[in-house]
């Protein structure tokens, strides 16, 4: 009892500006932004055959690590709900939801494509989700709130606002600008102007439509040559080092697969 009290009385803010819900994000992006940044570390040590870490195999099934990710949001989601715990526990959830979730986004691109694609080109998209899911928790942290919009109109004002609001967001992604929709949920006007700009040839909405030959279909593809790099590229690259789409994507060290059999290249 005497610890249980003790720890309650513990001051747990991670800044002394955060408090409340956004002491909460804090801790749980902490966690996820460290959590990703080691395990990244740890599976290009793994691929290059440095150090102690080696791949988890269970009767010669390799266990990928977004196994552990998918226990732990299961497990804290369900004490969350289940206990609604305070001070110090809630943090400790924080902390480990963030891990969990960081494991999880992690391989990303192995739960969307049901393939082992961590160290090929479509693996990327493992790195985009979580840069992405690290945009989020960052406007979480600064206060911004998608659904915190101006009541004085009343509810059905407020949720007109918020509808037209992610309507702007969804149109910015169709177009291909993934990013700055996310970023523009949170941020309506970058969604609006993104929304009224040129899409991304390969994207939903200049395949629907951008008629070929078109005007606009030939802007587009000016203003996005193939094999154009943008700063995002670049930043992934930092994460998903030997996995861009000119790279040969090398086989997942470890995995129960077995890698194709293709023609050894000349020094």
């Amino acid at each position: 009892m005497a610890a249980g009290s003790a720890l309650s009385d513990l001051d747990l803010e991670l800044l002394p500006v955060l408090a409340g819900r956004r002491a909460m994000v804090g801790w749980m992006l902490a966690a996820f932004l460290l959590t990703f940044l080691i395990t990244r570390a740890i599976t290009h040590a793994i691929r290059a055959g440095r150090g102690p870490f080696r791949d988890t195999s269970v009767g010669g099934v390799h266990v990928h690590h977004q196994v552990y990710g998918i226990f732990l949001l299961l497990g804290t989601g369900t004490a969350e709900f289940t206990y609604r715990p305070g001070t110090p526990w809630a943090q400790v959830l924080a902390v480990l939801f963030g891990v969990g979730a960081a494991l999880t986004l992690d391989e990303f691109a192995l739960w969307l494509r049901l393939d082992d694609v961590y160290w090929s080109t479509e693996g990327r998209t493992s790195v985009d989700a979580v840069l992405v899911a690290l945009v989020v928790g960052g406007l979480l942290l600064i206060g911004a709130n998608p659904l915190d919009a101006d009541s004085g109109g009343g509810e059905w004002a407020v949720a007109g606002t918020v509808a037209l609001n992610l309507s702007f967001a969804l149109i910015t992604i169709l177009k291909g600008r993934v990013v700055l929709g996310v970023v523009g949920v949170f941020l309506p006007v970058l969604a609006v102007i993104a929304a009224l700009r040129l899409a991304r040839p390969e994207s939903p909405w200049a395949r629907r439509w951008y008629r070929p030959g078109s005007r606009r279909w030939q802007r587009a593809r000016l203003r996005f040559p193939p094999g154009g790099r943008s700063r995002w590229d670049r930043l992934v690259d930092l994460f998903a080092a030997g996995t861009r789409p000119e790279d040969a994507p090398p086989h997942h060290a470890g995995s129960s697969k077995e890698p194709p059999t293709t023609p050894e290249r000349g020094g």
